[in-house]
């Protein structure tokens, strides 16, 4: 398939449904579609991806930000933006220094074990911001507890 305006849109749409729908990096999506369908050359997909992450992931988290029934924890966004930044500069450093075929592969084995990892151990399910896990909850009535019995009059 030629680099088609139509197609890109498209790819586009799909990329933004699905990162919208289930929180991926479009990266995922886009990629590998780049590559294979678009003739885009391994390195140029992965510049072409992160520049398309700009946008749509500040759209993303903005109207997952204003919908009160999810609680986006924000500044934890913040800390793992700041190493991101770090870590993206480490990244491109690799990438430009690494063979094509060399990263196709890495990233076809990322892509693997994070599917086999959340198809096979999806793990328990996590805390929203600003909750307190259980166990610390004990802790804390055990803690309340023993501070009411030590201000209270024998």
């Amino acid at each position: 398939m030629a680099r088609t305006w139509f197609g890109l849109v498209a790819l586009g749409l799909a990329a933004g449904i699905l990162s919208g729908t289930l929180g991926l990096g479009s990266g995922i999506i886009l990629i590998p579609a780049l590559v294979m369908f678009f003739g885009f050359a391994q390195k140029s997909a992965q510049g072409t991806a992160l520049a398309v992450m700009v946008p749509m992931a500040l759209l993303g988290a903005i109207l997952y930000w204003r919908d009160e029934s999810i609680a986006v924890d924000l500044s934890t966004g913040a800390i793992i933006a700041a190493g991101t930044l770090a870590g993206v500069v480490i990244g491109w450093q690799f990438a430009r220094h690494l063979p094509a075929v060399a990263l196709k592969r890495i990233f076809a084995v990322f892509l693997l074990v994070a599917a086999t990892k959340m198809l096979f151990f999806p793990g328990v399910p996590k805390k929203q911001p600003g909750e307190v896990p259980e166990t610390q909850k004990t802790t804390l009535n055990e803690i309340e507890s023993t501070d009411d019995k030590a201000a209270s009059p024998q």
